[in-house]
Protein backbone atom coordinates (compact mmCIF):
# COMPACT_ATOMS: atom_id res chain seq x y z
CA UNK A 1 0.00 0.00 0.00
CA UNK A 2 1.27 3.38 -1.28
CA UNK A 3 2.28 6.08 1.60
CA UNK A 4 -1.37 8.02 2.24
CA UNK A 5 -2.12 11.65 2.04
CA UNK A 6 -0.80 13.60 5.21
CA UNK A 7 2.58 11.92 5.30
CA UNK A 8 5.50 13.83 4.97
CA UNK A 9 7.09 12.49 1.56
CA UNK A 10 10.62 11.06 2.06
CA UNK A 11 13.75 12.35 1.29
CA UNK A 12 15.40 10.74 -1.43
CA UNK A 13 18.63 11.89 -3.49
CA UNK A 14 19.49 9.97 -6.92
CA UNK A 15 20.66 10.69 -10.10
CA UNK A 16 18.86 12.17 -12.88
CA UNK A 17 18.62 11.40 -16.78
CA UNK A 18 21.63 13.43 -17.07
CA UNK A 19 23.92 12.29 -14.15
CA UNK A 20 22.96 15.19 -12.05
CA UNK A 21 22.53 14.81 -8.66
CA UNK A 22 18.77 15.46 -7.89
CA UNK A 23 17.07 15.92 -4.33
CA UNK A 24 13.66 16.13 -3.27
CA UNK A 25 14.54 18.95 -1.23
CA UNK A 26 16.29 20.88 -4.36
CA UNK A 27 12.10 21.74 -5.15
CA UNK A 28 10.86 22.98 -1.07
CA UNK A 29 8.23 25.88 -1.90
CA UNK A 30 7.06 23.89 -5.22
CA UNK A 31 4.21 21.48 -6.03
CA UNK A 32 6.22 18.12 -6.81
CA UNK A 33 4.36 15.21 -8.90
CA UNK A 34 6.38 12.00 -8.27
CA UNK A 35 5.18 9.88 -10.31
CA UNK A 36 6.41 5.60 -10.42
CA UNK A 37 6.51 3.47 -13.56
CA UNK A 38 7.70 0.32 -13.91
CA UNK A 39 9.92 0.62 -16.82
CA UNK A 40 11.71 2.84 -19.73
CA UNK A 41 9.48 2.58 -23.42
CA UNK A 42 7.52 -0.06 -22.30
CA UNK A 43 3.89 0.90 -24.00
CA UNK A 44 1.74 1.88 -20.72
CA UNK A 45 5.16 3.74 -19.71
CA UNK A 46 5.94 5.25 -22.81
CA UNK A 47 1.84 6.57 -22.91
CA UNK A 48 2.23 8.40 -19.52
CA UNK A 49 5.38 9.79 -20.34
CA UNK A 50 4.20 11.26 -23.30
CA UNK A 51 0.46 12.84 -20.95
CA UNK A 52 3.34 14.80 -19.32
CA UNK A 53 4.95 15.78 -22.03
CA UNK A 54 2.39 17.50 -23.83
CA UNK A 55 0.62 18.97 -20.84
CA UNK A 56 4.38 19.84 -19.73
CA UNK A 57 3.82 23.61 -20.06
CA UNK A 58 0.51 24.04 -17.99
CA UNK A 59 2.41 21.79 -15.16
CA UNK A 60 5.16 25.21 -15.62
CA UNK A 61 2.63 27.69 -15.35
CA UNK A 62 1.44 26.57 -11.95
CA UNK A 63 4.96 26.50 -11.04
CA UNK A 64 5.04 22.10 -11.05
CA UNK A 65 7.89 20.37 -10.74
CA UNK A 66 7.05 16.51 -12.83
CA UNK A 67 9.38 14.00 -11.74
CA UNK A 68 9.47 10.26 -12.97
CA UNK A 69 10.80 7.35 -11.48
CA UNK A 70 11.70 4.64 -12.33
CA UNK A 71 14.37 1.76 -11.21
CA UNK A 72 15.89 2.11 -14.66
CA UNK A 73 19.49 3.76 -14.83
CA UNK A 74 21.18 6.90 -16.30
CA UNK A 75 21.33 5.94 -20.19
CA UNK A 76 17.99 3.59 -19.93
CA UNK A 77 16.35 7.52 -19.16
CA UNK A 78 18.73 9.09 -21.18
CA UNK A 79 17.74 7.16 -24.41
CA UNK A 80 13.86 7.20 -23.19
CA UNK A 81 14.16 10.44 -22.79
CA UNK A 82 15.48 11.45 -26.23
CA UNK A 83 13.37 9.44 -27.97
CA UNK A 84 10.24 10.78 -26.57
CA UNK A 85 11.43 14.03 -26.12
CA UNK A 86 10.42 14.36 -22.38
CA UNK A 87 10.86 17.70 -20.99
CA UNK A 88 11.32 16.73 -17.42
CA UNK A 89 13.57 14.75 -14.93
CA UNK A 90 13.59 10.64 -14.44
CA UNK A 91 15.17 9.49 -11.79
CA UNK A 92 17.55 6.44 -11.39
CA UNK A 93 16.12 4.13 -8.55
CA UNK A 94 18.57 1.75 -9.56
CA UNK A 95 18.84 0.07 -6.34
CA UNK A 96 14.89 0.67 -5.43
CA UNK A 97 15.41 2.50 -2.32
CA UNK A 98 12.95 5.85 -3.39
CA UNK A 99 9.98 2.95 -4.35
CA UNK A 100 10.79 1.45 -1.53
CA UNK A 101 10.72 4.44 0.81
CA UNK A 102 7.18 5.01 -1.06
CA UNK A 103 5.96 1.72 -0.52
CA UNK A 104 5.53 1.30 -4.36
CA UNK A 105 8.23 -1.47 -4.93
CA UNK A 106 6.96 -4.30 -7.23
CA UNK A 107 9.95 -6.56 -6.63
CA UNK A 108 12.25 -5.61 -9.05
CA UNK A 109 10.31 -2.43 -10.42
CA UNK A 110 8.24 0.16 -9.44
CA UNK A 111 4.62 0.20 -8.99
CA UNK A 112 2.19 2.65 -11.06
CA UNK A 113 1.65 5.61 -8.71
CA UNK A 114 2.01 8.84 -8.49
CA UNK A 115 2.04 11.16 -5.40
CA UNK A 116 1.47 15.11 -5.21
CA UNK A 117 3.46 16.44 -2.82
CA UNK A 118 2.95 20.09 -1.95
CA UNK A 119 5.77 23.16 -1.20
CA UNK A 120 6.05 21.83 2.94
CA UNK A 121 6.65 18.57 1.55
CA UNK A 122 3.80 16.77 2.69
CA UNK A 123 2.07 14.35 0.49
CA UNK A 124 -1.18 16.03 -0.70
CA UNK A 125 -2.86 13.63 -3.35
CA UNK A 126 -1.80 9.95 -4.17
CA UNK A 127 -3.04 8.06 -7.87
CA UNK A 128 -2.65 4.13 -7.45
CA UNK A 129 -4.93 3.62 -10.18
CA UNK A 130 -3.22 5.39 -13.40
CA UNK A 131 -5.00 5.91 -16.77
CA UNK A 132 -1.65 5.94 -18.46
CA UNK A 133 -2.90 8.18 -21.47
CA UNK A 134 -4.39 10.48 -19.49
CA UNK A 135 -2.88 10.68 -16.52
CA UNK A 136 -1.68 14.43 -16.56
CA UNK A 137 -4.68 15.66 -17.23
CA UNK A 138 -6.05 13.53 -14.24
CA UNK A 139 -3.06 14.89 -11.57
CA UNK A 140 -4.06 18.69 -13.51
CA UNK A 141 -7.72 18.13 -12.66
CA UNK A 142 -7.12 17.13 -8.78
CA UNK A 143 -5.25 20.21 -7.66
CA UNK A 144 -7.27 22.61 -9.67
CA UNK A 145 -5.42 23.34 -12.41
Amino acid sequence: MALSVGTTAPAFTAKDTDGNTVSLSDFAGKTVVLYFYPKDDTPGCTKQAQSFRDSYPEFQGKDMVVLGVSMDDEASHKKFTEKYGLPFQLVADTDGAIAKAYDVDGGGYAKRVTFIIDGSGTIAHVFDTVKTDTHAQDVLSAVGA
